[in-house]
């Protein structure tokens, strides 16, 4: 199954014009508040009828408006995640994730329970759970609708850091266990960098490039929300576990060291920097707390005026941004093709 849109789309001062695919796995739509990303998801559900354009899922048309084809909501076959659960408060949870189904399959729902660990909720009430209980809830709701498409419009953002990182794992499984394409609507670079296989990087109305996670988010061309957010993400894998509390992964010809995973050796995962916890040297620095200092070369510098000067580094096969201000961008006379030191100061992992 994939999903393709191609729409345009004015809504208020913004004029849409889009056109992306997302095949199996989670595409993420991102970008900043008000680039339309809501008003697309909504037109994938049926929510808002775009001014022009087609939407196809499977290669059936949910939406045409050259051949005047615009199914309702319930005809498209969706499951949607809110930013809210819109959970019944009336029902228990065994009675919303029910609701809705047409035909009750109790192998499938039995998976999809134990699958998000809502077992022990099922006889409570929505309003006896907690912000991350009620999301794993609404996203077993969503899929026992037997949807040929996942719409997840933002569905961490009401959450606290603690309750995210409570419902994330679930969004991982739901990625690498269902065949269906799950479209996914964030501003959250974090969230992009662990769950994406495809990112739609969205800027007023228009789309600045799509393609593989790797691929957007490493590009210092591409920072929708601004060059403070710009980072690299890198495939890796567990190396080893020291004795002291490390963990030491491979990325290629890289050897990087993070705080203990616990995770065997050889398990994939993935790997994010942010630019702004890069340093820069023009010889290897000693005498410092940093346990990863590699050896680089400057592939390109983007000037982003008062934001400073960031940096495309190439490290091996990988490749790493650096933000630096203009004041040490001149003071180490940065250029195309500089052998240099990368001094990272933090790493966020998370797993494949």
């Amino acid at each position: 199954m994939s999903l393709s849109v191609n729409v345009q789309h004015r809504i208020g001062s913004l004029n849409i014009d889009v056109a992306f695919d997302a095949p199996g796995g989670l595409t993420a739509l991102f970008g900043r508040s008000g680039a339309g990303k809501t008003t697309l998801i909504n037109a994938v559900a049926g929510i808002v009828r775009p001014d022009k354009g087609r939407i196809t899922a499977g290669g059936e048309a949910l939406f045409d408006s050259a051949a005047g084809v615009n199914l309702p909501p319930w005809r498209r076959k969706l499951g949607y995640v809110f930013q809210d659960a819109r959970l019944f408060p009336h029902m228990s949870v065994q009675g919303n994730i029910r609701y809705g189904q047409k035909r009750r399959d109790r192998t499938q729902e039995a998976q999809i329970v134990d699958l998000l660990g809502i077992g022990p909720l099922l006889k409570r009430r929505p309003g006896a759970l907690s912000g991350g209980e009620k999301q794993r809830v609404a996203i077993a709701r969503a899929l026992l609708a037997k949807p040929a498409i996942v719409l997840a419009d933002e569905p961490l953002a009401s959450l606290d850091a603690e309750r995210k990182a409570e419902v994330m794992p679930y969004f991982d499984a739901l990625r690498d266990g269902l065949a269906v394409p799950i479209l996914y609507v964030s501003h959250s670079a974090d969230e992009v960098a662990r769950l994406a296989n495809r990112v739609v990087a969205l800027q007023d109305g228009r789309v600045l490039r799509q393609g593989s996670a790797l691929e957007v988010l490493g590009d210092p061309a591409i920072t929708p929300l601004g060059v403070r957010e710009a980072g690299a993400l890198i495939e890796a894998q567990i190396e080893g576990h020291e004795t002291d509390g490390l963990t030491r992964l491979s990325a290629g010809s890289a050897a990087l060291l993070v705080p203990r995973l616990d995770l065997p050796i050889g398990a994939p995962v993935r790997v994010r920097v942010q630019a702004s916890d890069v340093m820069l040297a023009l010889s290897r620095p000693e005498g410092i707390s940093a346990l990863n200092v590699l050896p680089a070369v400057i592939q390109s510098l983007r000037d982003e005026g008062a934001n400073g000067v960031l940096v495309q580094l190439s490290v091996g096969s990988n490749t790493f941004l650096a933000r630096v201000t203009q004041r040490s961008a001149r003071a180490l006379a940065l250029r195309n093709g500089l052998e240099i030191f990368a001094v990272i100061k933090a790493i966020s992992v998370s797993p494949r």
